[in-house]
C-alpha cells in the first residue's frame, strides 16, 4: 500500500510516523512545499525573542532523519497543486525549479493546515507571518539590522501576537500593537480580558484598541483612525484560515464551518482520502456542531487517528474542548469550552461563577491570585466552559476542568474531586473544589448571584447595594452608590436595610456569600455580587467607551 501525505508538520507527520509503526511495509511519501518538517512552530517566538537560544533545537527532525529511523520518503520544497481522484494521483511542482511531476497513491492523507488570514501589502516596510523557519530567519535579520530602537508592529491580539509582542519587548523592540476589536484576545469575556490588556501596557507595548491597517508604506503604517506609526517591520498575526484549495478543487466536501469535512475517523467525502489538522472541521463537544480548532494537540491527534483508520485499528476521534493557554509577561491565560459571550449569543441558559483564589496556600510565601470563571448549564449542571487568569497555578487548574469536562463531571462535583494537596502546591480546598462549591450552591438554591454586567441594570430597578468590605478597603474604592456595612456588624445592623431587594458584596466573593445567607435567613431579598468589587472593576474598565488610540493602563485594586 502506498500512502502519500501532503504536510510535513504536525497532523501530518503524526500520521506517517503512527503509519510506521503500524505498518513496516507500506510505502509511505510525505510532500511538504517548505524546506523543513517537523519543526517546533509553537517555539518560534521564543527564538525571536532569544529565550531559546539554539535554532536548530527547533528542528526536531530532518528529512534525512526520519528516513534512517522511520524509513519515510520525505521531500521538501514541492508543492502538491492538483489531486486527480479518478487516477488516484497528485501533481507534484518542484518549488525551486517548476518541474511538475505525478505521484500514484492507494491513500492519500491531506494536512495542509491553514494560511493567513490576510497578508498586508509591505510597501517600504517588510511584513511577516510568525508560522515557519524562513519567517524567524527573515524577523530575526531586519531586527539585527535595525539594532538598538528597533521598532515593530504587530497586527492581531491572538495566541501568536501576544506571544510575538512578549519576545520582541524581550528582545528591546518598541512595539505597537493593532487589535480590531474592544480587547485583546478576543475569546475572552471582558472582565477576564483586562488584566491581560493592564499586563501589555504595563511592559510598555503601545496597544491601539478597535483600529485597522488602513496602508503601509515608507516605513509607516497607517491605521484607520488617520493615526501613523512608525516601523521596521510588521508581523502579520491576525489570524488564520483554513487552506482548503486542493479540498475544494478535488471537489472534496467542505462544511459550512470552512474547513474540510471528515468522519470520525478522519475520513474525507472520498473513502481513499483523510484529512488531518488545522484545515479540517471538528465537532464541538458542547454543541456537536462543525467547528474550526487550529490547535496543535488536536491536528497531532488526528493525525494518529487516521494512520490508526487505516491500518485497521480504528477508533474514533472525540469533540474537541478547544483547550487553549498563553503566557505574556509572566501572566498565564488559558480557556476551555465557550465563554459567557459565545452562550448569550448562542440563546443558551447558563449560571456564571467567578472566584479569586490563590495559586497555593496564602499563608505559603508566594502565592498568587487568579481570576477563575465557571460557565455551567443552567438546566443540568454541565460545564460548557472555563477562563483562568493569573500567575503560578493556572495551566494545572485549566487541565483538571478540561479532563473533568471531557469525563462529563458537573460543576458541583468539582468540589469533590481529590486533588492533591501540600501548601507549596495548593490549598485544603483547591481553587478548583472552591469553583465546585460556589457552583453546588447556585445549582441546590443555598446562593443566589448576580452578574458584574447586571448590577446597574438592578441598582436601577430599585435593588440596594451593599458593601460588607472593612471601612478601610470601602475607602479605597468602591462602587457607586454602595453602602458600607461591614460583615462583622451586619448581623447587628441588618435593620438598618430598606425594604427593598438587597445585593451585597465583598472583594471576591466569599465574604459577600455569607452575608446573603445571614440575610436570606433573617428574611432579606438578597443576591451575593459574583466575583464582587474585584470582578466588577475588571469589567468596567474593559466595556468603557475606549476610541482607537493608546489605552491607558487601570489596574484592578
Amino acid at each position: 500500500m502506498k500512502i502519500v501525505v501532503i504536510g510535513g508538520v504536525a497532523g501530518g507527520m503524526s500520521a506517517a510516523t503512527r503509519l510506521r509503526r503500524l505498518d513496516e511495509s507500506a510505502e509511505i511519501v510525505v510532500i511538504e512545499r517548505g524546506p523543513y518538517v517537523s519543526f517546533a512552530n509553537c517555539g518560534l517566538p521564543y527564538y525571536v525573542g532569544g529565550l531559546i537560544e539554539n535554532r536548530d533545537s527547533l528542528l526536531l527532525q530532518t528529512p534525512q532523519s526520519l528516513a534512517s529511523r522511520f524509513r519515510l520518503d520525505v521531500r521538501v520544497n514541492q508543492e502538491v497543486t492538483q489531486i486527480d481522484r479518478e487516477s488516484k494521483t497528485v501533481q507534484v511542482t518542484r518549488v525551486l525549479d517548476g518541474v511538475t511531476r505525478s505521484e500514484s497513491y492507494d491513500i492519500l492523507i491531506l494536512a495542509a493546515g491553514a494560511t493567513a488570514r490576510g497578508v498586508l501589502p509591505g510597501h517600504g516596510v517588510p511584513v511577516h507571518t510568525l508560522r515557519t523557519i524562513d519567517d524567524v530567519d527573515a524577523i530575526t535579520a531586519i531586527l539585527d539590522a535595525a539594532g538598538t530602537g528597533a521598532r515593530a508592529v504587530v497586527v492581531g491580539a491572538g495566541f501568536i501576537g501576544l506571544e510575538a509582542v512578549e519576545n520582541l519587548v524581550a528582545r528591546g523592540v518598541a512595539v505597537t500593537l493593532v487589535q480590531r476589536g474592544p480587547r485583546p484576545l478576543s475569546p475572552l469575556d471582558p472582565e477576564m480580558a483586562r488584566p491581560v490588556l493592564d499586563a501589555l501596557v504595563d511592559h510598555g507595548v503601545d496597544v491601539r484598541v478597535n483600529a485597522t491597517v488602513s496602508d503601509v508604506r515608507e516605513n509607516q503604517v497607517h491605521l484607520d483612525d488617520g493615526s501613523i506609526i512608525a516601523t521596521d517591520l510588521i508581523i502579520e498575526a491576525s489570524g488564520v484560515r483554513p487552506d482548503t484549495h486542493l479540498a475544494r478543487n478535488a471537489g472534496l466536501t467542505v462544511g459550512a464551518a470552512g474547513g474540510i469535512a471528515v468522519d470520525e475517523f478522519q475520513r474525507t467525502s472520498d473513502p481513499s482520502i483523510y484529512a488531518v489538522g488545522d484545515a479540517v472541521e471538528k465537532v464541538d463537544a458542547i454543541d456537536a456542531a462543525a467547528t474550526l480548532v487550529t490547535m496543535a494537540g488536536l491536528a497531532n491527534r488526528h493525525g494518529r487517528t487516521a494512520a490508526d483508520a487505516i491500518a485497521g485499528i480504528a477508533e474514533p476521534s472525540v469533540p474537541a474542548l478547544g483547550t487553549a493557554i498563553v503566557g505574556l509577561f509572566g501572566l498565564t491565560v488559558a480557556m476551555v469550552g465557550w465563554s459567557e459571550t459565545r452562550l448569550v449569543n448562542a440563546g443558551r441558559p447558563h449560571r456564571v461563577v467567578h472566584t479569586h483564589p490563590s495559586s497555593h496556600a496564602g499563608y505559603y510565601p508566594g502565592a498568587e491570585q487568579m481570576s477563575m470563571k465557571l460557565l455551567i448549564d443552567a438546566k443540568t449542571d454541565a460545564i460548557l466552559g472555563s477562563q483562568i487568569v493569573g500567575g503560578a497555578g493556572v495551566d494545572k487548574r485549566i487541565d483538571v476542568i478540561a479532563t473533568a469536562m471531557a469525563g462529563g463531571l458537573t460543576a458541583s462535583q468539582l468540589s469533590r474531586l481529590e486533588l492533591a494537596y501540600a501548601p507549596q502546591y495548593g490549598s485544603a480546598k483547591d481553587a478548583v473544589n472552591m469553583a465546585g462549591y460556589v457552583a453546588d450552591n447556585l445549582a441546590t438554591g443555598a446562593a443566589r448571584n448576580i452578574q458584574w454586567h447586571e448590577l446597574a441594570d438592578a441598582t436601577a430597578a430599585g435593588a440596594v447595594l451593599v458593601d460588607v468590605r472593612s471601612p478601610e478597603e470601602f475607602a479605597r474604592g468602591a462602587i457607586p452608590g454602595a453602602l458600607n456595612l461591614p460583615l462583622d456588624a451586619i448581623r447587628d445592623r441588618a435593620g438598618e436595610l430598606p425594604d427593598a431587594p438587597v445585593i451585597v458584596h465583598c472583594q471576591v466573593g466569599q465574604r459577600g456569600h455569607t452575608a446573603s445567607r445571614l440575610l436570606s435567613q433573617l428574611g432579606h431579598d438578597v443576591r451575593n455580587l459574583d466575583g464582587g468589587y474585584r470582578t466588577w472593576l475588571a469589567g468596567t474598565l474593559s466595556t468603557e467607551h475606549e476610541p482607537a488610540g493608546t489605552v491607558p493602563s487601570i489596574s484592578p485594586a
